[in-house]
């Protein structure tokens, strides 16, 4: 019988490369994302959800209930990012910040345990970001968000023990998505364009380059799979190229 996953924010980068990669492991892959942009596969199912509405991820979990008896792995991925010195954001772009990157992992969790506790052994893999760890400037938001959800991870790995679902977190660096291009112009990489940017970003990483979406794919599907992960959980697993591991003084 083939295992089901659900994975939110699955419109682009991380996400529409972590639907493909489960259900080229034979996984019932299920996606959702609050923008009408089905995955490129027919075969994965596709519900349109806001997942920082309560009533939204509830009407989720009722479809998906009716598909599948049982969820044995939830990728929580959806996020967004916003650029801007903390003395001049808005009270409001804080609070979609932490409803957007926080607020989901609570609510799929909270209206998702059934299905989850009904696969007998399931995982959870919170996609946080190596700026809940190390961090930079005009990003305070995100970095607050992603570090909220590792100390969630953590709580949630003790909670659901007891249940037999496992609970970790991916903290990937520079990846090649929208969001990583979209954010190079915050001055914390030299060039003139997006491509320049992007490279003299990747030189800064140990091996040399960014990340792509597939690698991180991967990762996630290493701690998403009990016969790989079976004896990991409140873990976080860094995919970051290297670019933690080296001091900024070097």
């Amino acid at each position: 019988m083939a295992r089901s996953v659900l994975i939110t924010g699955s419109a682009g980068g991380i996400g529409a490369a972590t639907a493909a990669h489960f259900h080229k492991m034979g996984w019932k892959t299920f996606a959702t994302d609050r923008r009408e942009i089905r995955p490129d596969i027919d075969e994965i199912g596709f519900f349109r959800c806001d997942v920082s509405v309560p009533d939204e991820v509830q009407a989720l979990f009722n479809w998906l209930g009716e598909q599948t008896d049982a969820l044995h792995a939830l990728v929580n991925n959806a996020a967004v990012q916003i650029s801007k010195p903390i003395t001049e954001m808005e009270v409001e772009e804080w609070d979609i910040t932490m409803a957007s990157n926080l607020r989901p992992a609570f609510l799929t969790i909270r209206y998702g345990y059934e299905l989850l506790k009904a696969a007998e052994r399931a995982a959870v893999v919170n996609v946080s970001s190596v700026h809940a760890v190390a961090t930079s400037a005009s990003i305070a938001a995100y970095a607050a968000s992603k570090g909220g959800l590792l100390a969630l991870t953590r709580a949630l790995a003790i909670e659901l023990a007891d249940d037999h679902i496992r609970v970790n977190a991916i903290l990937p660096g520079a990846v090649d998505t929208e969001m990583l291009r979209s954010g190079l112009g915050r001055g914390h990489v030299a060039g003139d364009g997006v491509e320049n940017r992007l490279r003299d970003l990747g030189a800064r990483t140990v091996m040399g380059r960014v990340g792509e979406p597939d690698e991180i794919a991967a990762a996630i599907y290493f701690l998403a799979d009990e016969e790989h992960s079976s004896f990991v959980t409140g873990s976080a697993l860094i995919v970051d190229g290297g670019a933690t591991t080296r001091l900024s003084t070097e």
